[in-house]
């Protein structure tokens, strides 16, 4: 049986420093990556499970669908990096089909979250190396070493859809980051497509109010680790799509002339005043291939769902 999952911190979350930063400025927008702490990540796994919420259910049907047809893709002795890892829910598909496979690296912000969901997965497949990866990976990351030359390719796995998360400038960084990372393998990566309108507010505004919850953790989060203060019910959930954007928004909404002290500092909010906390981009699959086309990626297959609703690419890497 192998070893424990390894867990290594990568680095300190900076989350003082960029909230100073997005309080400081107008607009005020913070990274989406401050949802994800142990709270955060548990309501977006509530999130995934919720009726309205059609990524996760038709991302996994494709996975599930079209694994055996990946596994072939991905070739012998492969290492299946995962960005984003979270709960590692979607990644049994192709672990379960892969062939000999060298290693699994999940990498995740929230490293509680991510140790549990790393020791959970060990059970169920003892003879996996894991390799645990704890920080933002949108930045350059010292990964375990790839398999040698000509035993295995080192793929990427980067699925729900957290690609629209980037502006599309920053998406364009982040694929030209793994394929670097990548180069010699492939990037397998779920895409969300442009659909109708009211489909998107549903997913985003659910009747339970769990995605509320999750958008409104980060100001609980800012009181719990940094002892901001403000208004317990001053803020409320805005989420709407942009269509000239193509993209719905997330901010967290002043009700009322309002501040927010944080670690000594005041920032006052005007009523109607926002935080702006995600944007989620919506593509046709000519348009991403197009983008990942000038990160260097070249198309390969395509899978997507009977209503057209959601896209998973295949995506070779060039070569080193």
């Amino acid at each position: 049986m192998s070893a424990a999952p390894s867990l290594k911190l990568i680095e300190r979350q900076g989350f003082a420093e960029d909230l100073h930063q997005a309080l400081g400025h107008r607009p005020r927008s913070i990274s989406p990556k401050y949802f994800y702490d142990e709270a955060g990540s548990a309501l977006f796994e509530h999130i995934c499970q919720l009726r309205e919420y059609y990524p996760t259910r038709t991302e996994l049907a494709l996975l599930q669908r079209h694994a055996v047809d990946i596994a072939d893709l991905m070739g012998p002795g492969a290492q299946l990096l995962e960005y984003g890892a979270g709960a590692l829910n979607k990644v049994r598909c192709l672990l379960t089909h892969m062939r000999q496979p060298h290693s699994f690296v999940p990498i995740d912000i929230s490293g509680p979250h991510l140790l549990q969901a790393c020791t959970k997965l060990q059970a169920e497949f003892p003879g996996l190396t894991i390799e645990a990866q704890v920080g933002d990976f949108t930045g350059a990351l010292p990964l375990p070493a790839a398999p040698a030359q000509g035993a295995g390719r080192r793929i990427g796995f980067f699925p729900g859809s957290s690609i629209g998360n980037f502006s599309p400038e920053q998406a364009l960084d982040f694929l030209r980051l793994t394929a670097s990372q990548l180069r010699g393998g492939s990037l397998l990566i779920g895409v969300d497509l442009i659909k109708d309108p009211a489909l998107l507010h549903a997913a985003y505004n659910d009747s339970e109010g769990v995605t509320a919850r999750f958008n409104l953790n980060i100001l609980d989060r800012a009181r719990r680790e940094l002892g901001a203060r403000f208004i317990a019910d001053g803020f409320s959930h805005s989420a709407f799509y942009n269509a000239p954007m193509q993209r719905i928004e997330m901010h967290l909404l002043s009700l009322r002339k309002q501040v927010v002290e944080l670690q000594g500092v005041d920032y006052v909010f005007e009523a109607g005043e926002t935080l702006h906390t995600e944007n989620s981009y919506k593509y046709s699959i000519a348009g991403f291939q197009a983008l990942a086309g000038k990160a260097g990626y070249r198309p390969g297959p395509v899978w997507t769902d009977a209503q057209h609703w959601f896209s998973l690419h295949w995506l070779h890497a060039p070569m080193g």
